[in-house]
């Protein structure tokens, strides 16, 4: 991924919406060359999907963190945790715990039976879970 490429995910960060035609003119590229590109950012997987960030005030959202059992390959209980309803992102960390997760749900109960679906998981040996009160977007 070169310089130009890294641009363009920059400004698709900012607004995935931005055609590419107000695209190839920021960043001073034809549109056929960030047609090309944007192309090959998916076929690459550096981009994996385009996605649209709601701001619901009503909705209810958690940090969990994850310790794993040694016995266990953090993936496969990452792969796991994905899959639980409820949960939005899986980071593996390094450091006191393994893995952060993001849970979202339509209110506390939502976000609880979704704690409850990971601390079941086979290989997850404890967890830590902050409710977030707030949400300060750049």
């Amino acid at each position: 991924m070169d310089k130009a490429d890294q641009l363009i995910i920059r400004v698709l960060r900012d607004d995935a919406r931005i055609s590419n035609t107000d695209l190839a003119k920021k960043l001073d590229l034809s549109e056929a060359t960030v047609r090309r590109r944007i192309a090959g950012l998916v076929a690459s997987r550096a981009i994996r999907r385009f996605t649209v960030e709601v701001d619901d005030p009503e909705q209810t959202s958690a940090i969990m963190w994850v310790s794993v059992s040694p016995s266990i390959p953090t993936g496969q209980v990452s792969g796991k945790i994905k899959d639980v309803q409820g949960v939005e992102t899986v980071y593996e960390t390094a450091g006191q715990f393994d893995v952060a997760v993001i849970i979202k749900g339509a209110n506390i109960v939502e976000v609880n039976k979704s704690v409850e679906g990971i601390r079941r998981l086979a290989g997850v040996i404890s967890t830590n879970t902050m409710m977030i009160l707030r949400t300060i977007h750049s």
